[in-house]
């Protein structure tokens, strides 16, 4: 059995997440997934979660999304 590497743990952790995040988008606001999915890919917490080192990938959708809605929406 191929175990799979870091990256491709990160990259699908990355993946779900942002996926989760357009979804919590709709439901609060009740936008288009083209507007979800704009505020999420614009939003200041999408450089700090593909950030690799930081390892901001293997927190929980909705930790991700009080961080995109407190912290990275007030600077």
């Amino acid at each position: 059995m191929i175990q799979p590497t870091h990256q491709q743990i990160a990259t699908y952790l990355t993946d779900y997440a942002l996926s989760e995040l357009v979804k919590y988008v709709m439901e609060d606001t009740g936008c288009t997934i083209e507007q979800a999915m704009e505020r999420v890919y614009n939003s200041p917490l999408i450089p700090a979660l593909q950030d690799e080192e930081n390892e901001l990938y293997v927190q929980s959708p909705a930790y991700l999304y009080e961080l995109m809605n407190g912290y990275f929406a007030a600077n």
